[in-house]
């Protein structure tokens, strides 16, 4: 009985410690973007810092999961370790419900899994009761150089986030057209042939500078892009962004539940149009100076910091 009750105690540790590896890597791959945002969101990072939290975080991740897995001394390191990394993520999840509502992806899984803040709350829940349980059936196992190997693996382990998928702070784009200080042919939102397809802007773009954002409304890019555009307005609710948006209006409330980017103004605009005016990749995202094409970015480029200069000074970084 006594070794059945320890097969069933490692067999739920190798399970919590593979949830804890697959969490890291679905938040660090494809897009560790809308990981980082979360910090940004909840005010304990600005968009410097949120990039290292949040690979650390998945550094955290991966080694409590690795200790899980391995069996290492649950009762007296891993398991404590464990719910308390679980707790903090509870904490942080009803911190964001308090701030935007049980609706959304709450970024447990990235985006490969789509969870609520209160549906990745009761799986944490979950698990912390499954951590009680290996707690009080089976102590783990233990090596003789113990303060050697938590150093070594947990250095190592806190380091992979950011080899995978290093911080850049200097990325540049290298995939839009260079073409730049051209009047944009903004005549075709302000004046179309078909006010079905495309609905004139509710602020007027041809005049003063302007953030503007091309995108549609199912493009998984746009909606990361939204996302980051929606914290950039909240922090600076003054910058004057734009949203050109493409797509189905029975998909804007799926799109809005998800990016909570209804703080910033959009109109639509469809067919050859919106498809002259931005291109085939999305979203893309302009600088605009009295009607004048400044600049391109795309979102990963895009930094609330330069456009608060290009504003303040005019000249785009």
């Amino acid at each position: 009985m006594q070794l059945f009750k320890k097969i069933i105690a490692i067999l739920i540790s190798i399970s919590l410690g593979l949830v804890f590896i697959y969490s890291g890597y679905t938040k660090l791959l494809p897009v560790i973007e809308t990981f980082e945002f979360t910090f940004v969101d909840i005010g304990i990072a600005d968009w410097y810092a949120a990039p290292i939290i949040a690979r650390l975080l998945i550094g955290l991740e991966f080694f409590i999961g690795l200790l899980l897995i391995l069996n290492y001394d649950l009762k007296k390191f891993t398991l404590p370790y464990t719910i308390g990394l679980l707790l903090l993520f509870i904490v942080y999840l009803i911190v964001q419900i308090s701030i935007s509502g049980n609706t959304g992806n709450c970024g447990c899984f990235g985006e490969h899994h789509k969870m609520t803040p209160l549906q990745a709350i009761i799986k944490n829940v979950i698990m912390i009761s499954g951590a009680l349980v290996v707690f009080f059936l089976h102590e783990g196992w233990k090596i003789k150089f113990n303060k050697l190997f938590l150093g070594f693996v947990g250095t190592t382990v806190l380091l992979v986030p950011f080899i995978i998928n290093p911080v850049d702070y200097a990325y540049t784009s290298n995939n839009l057209d260079e073409k730049v200080n051209y009047p944009l042919e903004l005549n075709l939102l302000f004046e179309p042939e078909d006010t079905s397809k495309v609905e004139i802007p509710k602020i007027d773009l041809r005049s003063g500078k302007h953030m503007i954002a091309f995108m549609s409304l199912t493009c998984q890019h746009c909606r990361i892009a939204a996302k980051k555009f929606r914290l950039i307005k909240k922090n600076n609710p003054d910058l004057p962004i734009y949203f050109i948006l493409n797509g189905e209006r029975s998909k804007y409330k799926d799109f809005i539940d998800d990016t909570h980017a209804d703080n910033i103004p959009s109109s639509y605009c469809l067919g050859k149009s919106f498809i002259y005016l931005a291109g085939a990749e999305l979203p893309r995202i302009y600088f605009l100076d009295n009607g004048i094409l400044v600049k391109k970015v795309d979102y990963f480029e895009l930094n609330q910091y330069n456009i608060e200069e290009w504003i303040k000074t005019g000249k785009p970084q």
